[in-house]
C-alpha cells in the first residue's frame, strides 16, 4: 500500500520537532520559548495528521516502537519523583506523542524506500538553511565561540548537529546511486554541498559514522552487486590516495587544534563521564533514573547516549535502549541482500558509533528517527489479500426444461 503525501509532511514535522531550542546565536534573535512552541507544535500537527490519515488506527507490529512504548514507563515513574522539575513531565508527554506518531505511520513500513527518501529530503532543507545563513552572514556561521565550525545562523543548530544530518544524508543517497535508484546528478546535488557542510563542521563523530557506517553497509552488497564491489575498490583506492598526499591536513583537521590531553579527554566529556559514573544514587535512581532533563550532569553536556539514559532512565531504560540496537541489528543481519538492508545498516551502525559521544537515544531525537527508518526498511511487505475467485457463469434452463419443472 502507498503512503499518502501527507506522511511525508509528518515527517518533516517529526524532524522539525527534533531539531532543538538550543544552539548557536542566530542572525535574528530567536526567543528559546518561540522555538519551543514551534518544535512542540509541529509534534502535536504531526500526531494529529497522522491520526487523520489513519483514522482506522491500523498499525504494523514493530518491535522497535514496542521497545521504544515500553522505554516510557521508566521514564515516567523517575520523572513523577519530580527531581528533575515538571519539565521532566513534559518531555515525558513529548516523547509518548513521538511514539504515538511512530505507531500511526508504522502502517506503511513495508521495506520500501520510501522514508529514506522523506529523510534525505527533510534533512537536505535543513541543510540548505544552513547554507544560507553561511552566505548571509558567514562571520555569525563561523563565530569564534565554536573555534569557527560552522554554526546554524538561521535556526539555532550546533556543528554536531549539522554534522549528523550531513553525514546521514551522504551515505544514504551513496547507497541509492549504488542501488541504481538515484542518477549522477541528483546525488551529487546532494553529496557534494553535505560534503562542504560537514568538513565545515569539523564533526569528527559524524565522519567516522559516515565511513564506517558505509563501509558496513556497501560490504553487506558485495557479494551481489557489481556496482557495489565497483565502489568499494574504487573507494579503497581513493583513500590510500587521500591518505598518502593529505595526511598532515587531515590530522590537523581531526585534531582541530586540541591539545592532547585534551583530545585523549574527548574534550572533556571524560570529567563528567567519571563524575556521572561516582555521583551517589539511590536503588530507586539506578533502577530508573533522575527523570527525562537535558542530558546534562552538573550543568555540563553528558554527551554519551548510554550515560544519559543511566542517568535519566536508569539500566531499566539502558537494558531497553539496547534491546532496541540488538533487535535491529540482529533483523538486518538475518535478511537477504538488498539496497533497503544496506541503508538499515548503515543507519544502524551509525547511530551506534554516534551513541558514544553524543546523547539522544533515550529520548526524541534525531536518532530516534534514523533508527525508525531502519526499521521501516526492515520491515517484511504485508501480503496482499487473496483475489475472491470468479464467479461463475450462471447457466439458464432451457424454456422447455422449465415448462416440464412447471407442468
Amino acid at each position: 500500500m502507498s503512503a499518502p503525501k501527507t506522511v511525508g509532511v509528518v515527517w518533516g514535522l517529526l524532524v522539525l520537532n527534533t531539531l532543538g531550542s538550543a544552539g548557536a546565536r542566530t542572525i535574528v534573535p530567536l526567543p528559546r520559548s518561540l522555538i519551543q512552541m514551534v518544535t512542540m507544535g509541529a509534534l502535536v500537527a504531526a500526531f494529529a495528521l497522522a491520526l487523520a490519515v489513519n483514522l482506522r488506527l491500523r498499525v504494523r507490529p514493530s518491535a522497535y516502537v514496542l521497545l521504544l512504548t515500553l522505554l516510557l514507563v521508566p521514564s515516567v515513574i523517575s520523572s513523577a519523583n519530580l527531581e528533575s522539575g515538571f519539565g521532566a513531565l513534559f518531555r515525558c508527554a513529548r516523547l509518548a506523542l513521538f511514539v504515538g506518531t511512530l505507531w500511526l505511520l508504522s502502517r506503511w513500513w513495508d521495506g520500501e524506500l520510501t522514508f529514506v527518501r522523506h529523510h534525505i529530503r527533510m534533512y537536505f532543507a535543513v541543510l540548505g538553511s544552513v547554507a544560507a545563513g553561511a552566505l548571509v552572514s558567514p562571520g555569525a556561521a563561523l563565530p569564534d565561540l565554536y573555534g569557527g565550525r560552522l554554526v546554524g545562523a538561521l535556526w539555532p543548530l550546533t556543528p554536531p548537529q549539522i554534522g549528523q544530518y550531513a553525514a546521514v544524508i551522504i551515505g544514504l543517497t551513496v547507497l541509492l546511486l549504488v542501488g541504481r535508484r538515484t542518477d549522477r546528478t541528483g546525488a551529487a546535488v546532494i553529496i557534494v554541498p553535505s560534503l562542504v557542510l560537514l568538513a565545515l563542521t569539523h564533526t569528527r563523530t559524524a565522519t567516522l559514522g559516515l565511513f564506517a557506517g558505509l563501509a558496513l553497509a556497501i560490504c553487506s552488497l558485495v557479494l551481489t552487486s557489481a556496482a557495489a564491489r565497483r565502489f568499494f575498490v574504487g573507494a579503497v583506492l581513493v583513500a590510500a590516495v587521500a591518505a598518502v598526499a593529505f595526511g598532515s591536513w587531515l590530522q590537523a583537521w581531526f585534531l582541530r587544534g586540541q591539545s592532547q590531553e585534551n583530545f585523549a579527554s574527548l574534550t572533556g566529556r571524560a570529567k563528567v563521564w567519571d563524575a556521572l559514573l561516582a555521583a551517589p544514587r539511590t536503588p530507586l535512581e539506578q533502577l530508573f533514573g533522575t527523570g527525562l532533563g537535558d542530558k546534562s550532569f552538573g550543568g555540563l553536556p553528558i554527551d554519551n547516549s548510554w550515560l544519559a539514559v543511566y542517568q535519566e532512565q536508569g539500566l531499566t531504560g539502558v537494558v531497553l535502549v539496547a534491546a532496541v540496537v540488538v533487535v535491529l541489528g540482529g533483523v538486518a543481519l538475518l535478511r537477504p541482500p538488498s539496497l533497503p538492508r544496506a541503508c538499515a545498516i548503515f543507519l544502524i551502525s551509525y547511530c551506534a558509533i554516534a551513541s558514544y559521544t553524543e546523547a539522544g537515544l533515550g529520548d526524541a531525537s534525531p536518532y530516534l528517527l534514523h533508527l525508525a527508518v531502519a526499521a521501516s526498511l526492515l520491515a517484511v511487505p504485508a501480503e496482499a489479500a487473496p483475489l475472491p475467485p470468479p464467479a461463475l457463469p450462471r447457466r439458464r434452463a432451457p424454456r422447455w426444461a422449465r415448462q416440464a419443472e412447471v407442468g
